[in-house]
């Protein structure tokens, strides 16, 4: 076996040692060490990595068709959605500032880009009750200034001051989460958050604990990410326990009582599939019409 596996192809060979590294890629796949447990590891944490990466670019996919499928943001904590942002955008800065590899932390670029889209979807689907369409346009103009003010910052940024935003995440992370889940809980419902998302959030953190212990060792990245963990699975809890409690406002739920009278009927009537048709009386003969016999006709319309 291990006659074929030392003369792989070189674009093939080339790639493993590229995720891999020579060493391992000689232990692992060259000799076939499979006892060689530092490898074996460090490979199973590049693999769960790059997944992480591929999955972080689609992750938050389902999220956005929900918004411009209902054309409603209902049940998105605005407030949530800007702190988490900034949390991903900082700790994307940082690690590749210090060089982290790649796979341990591209996710967190995907996900401020899509975070900042939704984010910028939620200010233009404002609930009812809050909407202004005068003021939309400014509040997006000010949203996307901001964006890309906060991205040239956190490039130009010292490393010094860098690295005390990445522990200020810890604290960023905790509010992200709590205006959406002191939302669910008042609402009684998730309203458009979405499932896969926060199911995959919750895969995620797990899986980035274990690669930024083996490859990276930074107390604050990993702090980070088993604080998200312990938040992401309280927001799982709530998908849980209110599944099902889509509060919709719409026609068919607003309450009778508020009507009046007439919009009462015309409720029933749509209700119960009847069109009342409404006839309007012909004015009475004039007396000059009469018979002569000075009777009055009256024909009986069935």
């Amino acid at each position: 076996m291990t006659a074929v596996t030392q003369n792989l192809p070189k674009f093939i060979s080339d790639l493993g040692i590229s995720i891999i590294g020579e060493k391992c890629y000689s232990s692992l796949v060259k000799n076939l060490d499979v006892g060689d447990v530092e490898c074996l590891k460090y490979s199973l944490s590049k693999g769960l990595g790059i997944g992480i990466v591929v999955g972080g670019s689609i992750m938050k996919v389902p999220q956005l068709l929900l918004i411009l499928s209902g054309r409603s943001a209902r049940g998105l904590s605005l407030p949530a959605y800007v702190l988490e942002t900034l949390a991903y955008a900082i700790t994307a800065a940082y690690s590749y500032r210090n060089e982290f590899p790649f796979s341990t932390y591209g996710e967190n670029l995907f996900l401020t880009i899509q975070n900042t889209i939704i984010t910028l979807l939620i200010i233009y689907f404002p609930t009812p009750s809050l909407r202004n369409v005068q003021a939309i346009g400014p509040q997006l103009a000010i949203a996307s200034a901001a964006s890309v003010a906060s991205a040239v910052a956190l490039y130009i940024l010292p490393k010094d001051i860098l690295s005390l935003l990445q522990m200020a995440t810890l604290p960023l992370s905790l509010f992200s989460k709590l205006p959406q889940i002191m939302q669910n809980a008042r609402a009684q419902s998730t309203g458009q958050l979405s499932a896969f998302a926060v199911v995959s959030q919750i895969v995620g953190c797990l899986a980035r604990l274990f690669t930024t212990a083996t490859e990276v060792g930074d107390l604050i990245v990993t702090a980070g990410f088993a604080l998200a963990l312990v938040l992401n699975l309280v927001l799982g809890a709530q998908m849980w326990m209110y599944w099902g409690n889509d509060h919709r406002e719409d026609f068919g739920k607003t309450q009778i009582g508020s009507l009046s009278e007439k919009e009462k009927e015309d409720w029933a009537s749509e209700r119960q599939g009847r069109v009342d048709v409404v006839v309007t009386p012909k004015s009475p003969v004039p007396r000059h019409t009469a018979s002569p016999s000075g009777r009055k006709w009256a024909r009986k319309v069935d």
